[in-house]
């Protein structure tokens, strides 16, 4: 359950206006359906919602805005795409109006005091300041549904109560959309938010018809330029890394579905013309003359070559403009702040972490770690880098790998094939499904890699320049000795005596070419799971409990069905929480065992963990939901029973 719900709860009992068993009824409905503790109230008809909302107006020291208001309310366009549908819907957030003079925009939430959802309103609105309001949150879902959708009965299961709350306020309510809550310590400032006039439709200019970006558009740039990157050595899959991070980024600003795909063109194109000695990053053309020189002369290169293409200006601008400095000493135009279009301020700081991540020749001559790249764009934050743009990469990337790793228990694949063509779309699929992928062209470059350890399967040709397939498996037998290492053959040859040869010599499958990339996908991870219940050794995922807490973490393996023991260690204490596909099936920690383990290991606030994905619960003993165990402990947390 979400610690907000019980924060909630317990105030409302403090302050008494609900009674001790009404909170258990609420949290009995919240367990059950899922909901926030301000529906479930409503829904149960513990509290009115205009008292409630007043409550919850006076706590935040703002004001709310009822469910008819919302249902009634006719936002104009503009102000709706101030806010882009996809970052309304996962933040539960409503625009209602958005003031040109000031550049502040109003919003209603169920939660005005979150100040990650304020900072991401107020970067994809480009407004000055966002102003907040509280409201129920099925209402604003149902307004978002209506205004974003068209769903017209988008409020129809709301209708009926909120009509017979409201009707004897009607004429109070009849003239403001924000409604002024009691005075709390200080009196939030006497203004009144009225309803704008619905806008004339001024006749639209005809424009020009840009090129259209979809997914096969994507896609085919996607395979495209990875042959084109293929001579780069160091910087092969470069710009479908950049496309990737640009995605996630966009997604997590809530981009408009269009502009998110424009900006992931952006990614794939932007180094088109510049592959030359050197990699030209907003970081290395604020810092070296020699690059600035070259990017003052190559900066519209990729426009140029696409001319014919007619590229959306989306994709132009944030190409054309990515050596644009925040501070405004950058190039070509000296632009400053958000004057530089989104798309090049978020391409600069995406190349930049994605150079220093990968590229073995950025300007510390060696590849970073994630959070080393993250420290090195917080440097330049102000300067080269939009310093909020900067915090909310970082806050995505350092989220986004932990979860991943939890999640995927990322494996590394080694391909060897020396044909570029054979390995591009493989490539792409394996990294797609969660691989991490090294590609050999020759036997001696597949050696090198396998001895550095760390690969977990292999998928090899057997004609190899100077050298073959089998004779490469029978080293590396010798090399790891006798350590078993997944080896699949994907082969032209078609001969029985060669699956035979390489059945012989160990390799987990033979397959002939022409595979389907996808069916291939596929036979690797049967492979893997087959070794894992053999048992193999997947890797583990370890981290500390100031990135991710236990509570979030307990939920993430449950959604992920993950099956493994979650290790604990926080001073002198351990512990251990076993998952079976999700579900939590035993725990230890001190001399608790259980349930109460768990409660136990929900008060830590530091420490460091470590997931084993290869152990299995040897008998389960808990039978509680992880819900249900996750619902007791916030409410033993919250009440001090725990820490």
């Amino acid at each position: 359950m979400n610690a907000g719900n019980a924060r909630l709860l317990d105030r409302l009992v403090a302050d008494g206006i609900i009674r001790r068993e009404q909170q258990e009824q609420v949290l009995n409905v919240i367990a059950r359906s899922g909901e926030r503790a301000e529906d479930a109230l409503l829904e149960l008809k513990v509290l009115e919602e205009a008292q409630l909302l007043r409550y919850l107006a006076t706590q935040h020291r703002t004001r709310f805005v009822s469910t008819e208001k919302l249902a009634r309310a006719d936002i104009d366009r503009r102000t709706l795409d101030k806010v882009p549908k996809k970052l309304a819907e996962r933040k539960c957030v409503f625009p209602v109006l958005f003031d040109p003079d000031t550049g502040q925009i109003s919003i209603v939430t169920p939660d005005p005091d979150d100040p990650e959802l304020l900072h991401d309103v107020q970067v994809a609105s480009g407004a000055r300041g966002v102003r907040a309001f509280v409201g129920r949150p099925r209402a604003i879902r149902a307004a978002i549904n209506k205004a974003y959708n068209g769903d017209v009965h988008a409020f129809a299961t709301l209708d009926r109560e909120a009509h017979a709350e409201f009707t004897s306020m009607h004429g109070v309510y009849e003239r403001t959309l924000g409604t002024v809550a009691p005075p709390a310590r200080e009196p939030p400032p006497e203004r009144t938010l009225t309803m704008p006039a619905p806008p004339v439709p001024a006749p639209a200019a005809p424009e020009p018809k840009a090129r259209h970006v979809d997914e096969t558009y994507l896609e085919t740039l996607n395979v495209l330029v990875t042959l084109l990157e293929n001579q780069r050595p160091d910087l092969r899959g470069h710009s479908a890394h950049v496309a990737r991070l640009m995605q996630k980024i966009s997604e997590r600003i809530g981009l408009a579905n269009l502009s998110g795909l424009a900006l992931q063109a952006a990614g794939y194109l932007h180094d088109l013309g510049k592959m030359d000695v050197y990699h030209l990053t907003a970081l290395n053309v604020a810092e070296y003359e020699s690059h600035r020189s070259i990017a003052q002369k190559r900066f519209r290169a990729p426009a140029s070559l696409l001319e014919a293409v007619k590229l959306p200006p989306e994709i132009r601008q944030a190409i054309e403009l990515m050596y644009e400095r925040y501070d405004g000493a950058g190039l070509p135009s000296g632009h400053r702040g958000k004057e530089i279009p989104l798309g090049a301020r978020l391409l600069a700081i995406v190349d930049t972490y994605a150079d220093l991540t990968q590229n073995p020749k950025n300007p510390f001559r060696k590849v970073l770690s994630s959070a080393q790249a993250c420290e090195v764009l917080q440097r330049y934050r102000g300067t080269v880098f939009d310093p909020n743009l900067v915090d909310l990469f970082e806050h995505m990337v350092a989220g986004d790998d932990l979860k991943t790793r939890l999640l995927a228990n990322r494996r590394r694949a080694l391909v060897i094939d020396p044909d570029p063509e054979e390995t591009t779309v493989l490539e792409l699929r394996l990294i797609e499904q969660g691989f991490e992928v090294l590609v050999a062209r020759s036997a001696e470059q597949a050696l090198r890699h396998i001895e550095r350890g760390d690969i977990d399967i292999v998928v090899s040709e057997i004609d190899l320049p100077e050298g073959d397939g089998f004779s490469l498996l029978a080293d590396v037998r010798k090399l790891t000795a006798g350590e078993k290492l997944p080896w699949v053959f994907v082969t032209g040859r078609g001969g029985g005596s060669d699956a035979q040869r390489a059945f012989e010599l160990g390799a987990a499958d033979f397959m002939t070419k022409p595979v389907s990339p996808e069916v291939l996908v596929t036979k690797l991870h049967q492979v893997l799971e087959r070794e894992a219940r053999a048992g193999g050794s997947g890797r583990g995922v370890s981290g500390s409990l100031s990135e991710m807490g236990l509570p979030d973490m307990v939920q993430l393996l449950w959604h992920g069905r993950k099956t493994g023991c979650l290790r604990i260690r926080s001073g002198a204490a351990s512990g251990e929480i076993h998952f079976v596909e999700g579900a939590i099936f035993n725990a230890v920690y001190a001399n608790l065992r259980g349930e109460e383990a768990v409660y136990a290991m929900l008060a830590l606030r530091s420490g460091d963990f470590t997931l084993d994905p290869n152990f299995r619960a040897p008998r389960q003993v808990i039978t509680a939901s992880p819900e249900a165990i996750l619902l007791e402990g916030m409410r033993r947390l919250d009440e001090g029973m725990l820490g």
